[in-house]
Formats: C-alpha cells, structure tokens, sequence
C-alpha cells in the first residue's frame, strides 16, 4: 500500500517561495503519475500541478502557471512542489496524491499547510 507524506510548509510573506516535498513508502512512485492539490477554507480541492510517471509530462492550473513547478525523483520516491512568488490567495492546505493517470488519484498524503501572508 503506498503512503505519501508531505513536508515543507510554513508561513511565509507575499512573494516568498517555499519548496513542499512528498515522500512515498510501500511501493515504488515510477508506478505513478503524481498530483498536487490544494484546498482553502470554504473552497473546493482543487488541481495544482501534475506530473506523469517518469516526469516528461507537466500541466499546471492557469492560477500557478509561471510561478510554480512540479518535479520529481523516482530514485528518492519523492515529488516536489516548488512555489515561487507567492501570494495571499495560494495559502491553503496542499495534498499530494498518486494515481494510474493523472485524471485518477488512488492516494492522498495527509496535508501541509501553507499560509501566505505579511
């Protein structure tokens, strides 16, 4: 059974950048396209990014396009979130999650909070 950890949020100002990771045990992540989510108080999950099993494919929500950037390293079964110029509307709890393609997600990490504000 594959379980997926993330780490790497925090408060930070408008403009900051924080980098979020997701660690997987109980199976290999090259099995996997991987996904990052998020959701605000009193708003619906949405799709941040995503990232198809060995990484050549990439696709963004318009809202982070240019500022934030999926990657990940099948050696370590770890994907990462990388945001940059953030703003106040991108604080949120983000998830990660694992599927057999990137419109299905069988896993979800538990979440990390990032709170965006001066």
């Amino acid at each position: 059974q594959l379980q997926l950890v993330e780490s790497g949020g925090g408060l930070v100002k408008p403009g900051g950048s924080l980098r979020l990771s997701c660690a997987a045990s109980g199976d290999t992540l090259d099995r996997y396209a991987m996904g990052w989510f998020r959701q605000a108080p009193g708003k619906e999950r949405e799709g941040v990014a995503c990232i198809s099993k060995k990484g050549l494919r990439t696709n963004y929500a318009d809202s982070v396009k240019g500022r934030f950037t999926i990657s990940r390293d099948n050696a370590k079964n770890t994907v990462y979130l990388q945001m940059n110029s953030l703003k106040p509307e991108d604080t949120a709890v983000y998830y990660c999650a694992a599927g057999s393609s990137s419109f299905e997600y069988d896993y979800w990490g538990q979440g990390t909070q990032v709170t965006v504000s001066s």
